[in-house]
């Protein structure tokens, strides 16, 4: 039996989260298997990259209000800004989260 790509993804839209995260896991483990990849050739092109305050956050793996109390205690410093929103150099937040990863241990 042969599958559209749109048909995968309303099957997938029906099943509940617990199984779409087990469904990934075995396309990642199973169909990548082979498959070894650098951090460069995966995350390379987002060296330079600038990230908002929310995906900045879902990559420390930390909620808004602990993103926001690292910057308020100035362990974090946006890069930029654009009109109200700062912007966070991924780079900076690379650093950072190896440096609690390190901490934590």
């Amino acid at each position: 039996m042969s599958m559209t790509p749109e048909e995968l993804v309303r099957q997938l839209g029906g099943m509940s989260t617990k199984d779409r995260s087990r469904f990934f896991s075995l396309v990642g483990k199973l169909a990548f298997k082979d498959v070894s990849y650098s951090y460069d050739q995966v995350f390379g092109h987002l060296a330079d990259a600038e990230l908002t305050a929310a995906e900045a956050a879902y990559y420390l793996e930390v909620s808004m209000p602990t993103f926001r109390r690292f910057v308020r205690d100035g362990k974090l410093v946006a890069a930029s800004e654009v009109g109200r929103s700062q912007l966070f150099s991924a780079e900076a937040l690379s650093k950072f989260k190896a440096q609690r990863q390190a901490v934590k241990g």
